[in-house]
């Protein structure tokens, strides 16, 4: 097949996109494959952190040419383009869902930004992804998940015009390195949605405490702590309902990326079945010559079929 319908690591060459982006999604591609298998398993199995792998996105620039909007913008390439978000979806995803999970998160850490009107924030954020840096989006708790309504992350005033915040997040992707988490909370003197903030920490700051990694994995899941962290009024990207409405509108758009991840997930996991079945051989002949299993193997490929081309037509309608 010259134009195979399956991600193939050896033919990839995305020549509908402009030049740029051809090359970062190539260039991502052979980082991987220069990685190899056996290190790329290993690192998993030994939940080594992705930084190697971070350190190539940042000389690159890959998420900062990807995810920076047209009116953040320091270089002409920058744009945030759904199909080309959606095609290193598909390679991070083949390659290893820790992987792909540091770029989501990063996604969602970035939503509540772009969507703010704070000037300062947004060339704050621009600069960081500039400079290789990753974000986290700081929503979840222990005792509540994602349930918004109940948040005990509280802002106390501190008398000068900011905050002072308190209280824990959980379950927080990146929130062991990102120059910059996007935190929801609620200030400790108003009372009802009025009183929703979504803010900007680091997780350099000393008031940031980081408590663990709440997963036994490369990707790093945290739970994290803030005591009297001081929120100043460029830090602020959200009040009241607006708050509130970035949290679900950047949900909304970051878990879009789950279909084309799965999709690199399932491409991967075909070729490794084909290529095991090939290799087992009963009753002297491969596993592959059987009939109900090439059958089996022939409805898989139509149904990943579909859902690249299901995909593909759902990022035109989503962009």
């Amino acid at each position: 097949m010259t134009d195979p319908l399956l991600f193939n690591p050896r033919t990839y060459d995305p020549a509908h996109f402009d030049p740029e982006t051809r090359r970062l999604l190539r260039a991502t591609v052979d980082w991987f494959e220069a990685r190899g298998k056996r290190r790329l398993t290993e690192d998993y199995r030994s939940r080594a952190w992705l930084g190697e792998f971070l350190d190539f996105a940042a000389r690159e620039r890959l998420f900062a040419t990807f995810l920076t909007p047209s009116a953040a913008a320091r270089r002409e390439d920058q744009r945030w383009d759904t199909a080309r978000i959606a095609a290193l979806n598909e390679i991070l995803g083949f390659y290893g869902l820790d992987y792909w999970y540091a770029w989501q998160v990063t996604i969602l850490g970035l939503g509540p930004v772009w969507q703010s009107d704070n000037a300062a924030a947004r060339t704050r954020a621009a600069g960081l992804l500039d400079q290789g840096e990753v974000f986290a989006f700081g929503l979840s708790e222990r005792a509540h998940g994602a349930d918004i309504y109940s948040t005990d992350m509280l802002l106390t005033p501190d008398g000068d015009g900011g905050f002072l915040a308190s209280g824990s997040k959980y379950y927080i992707g990146n929130g062991n390195a990102a120059g910059l988490v996007s935190v929801f909370g609620r200030r400790a003197d108003v009372e009802g949605p009025d009183g929703y903030v979504f803010f900007a920490a680091d997780s350099r700051h000393p008031a940031y405490h980081l408590v663990k990694n709440v997963v036994d994995s490369s990707k790093y899941v945290s739970e994290f702590r803030l005591a009297d962290y001081p929120v100043g009024a460029d830090d602020i990207l959200h009040t009241g309902r607006a708050a509130f409405d970035a949290a679900l509108n950047t949900v909304n758009v970051g878990k879009f990326n789950l279909c084309t991840a799965s999709i690199g997930i399932c491409e991967h996991a075909m070729y490794e079945a084909v290529t095991h079945a090939h290799h087992r051989v009963l009753y002297g002949r491969p596993v592959t010559a059987f009939p109900h299993v090439r059958r089996e193997l022939a409805d898989a490929y139509v149904r990943l079929a579909g859902m690249k081309l299901f995909s593909d037509r759902a990022a035109d309608y989503f962009r």
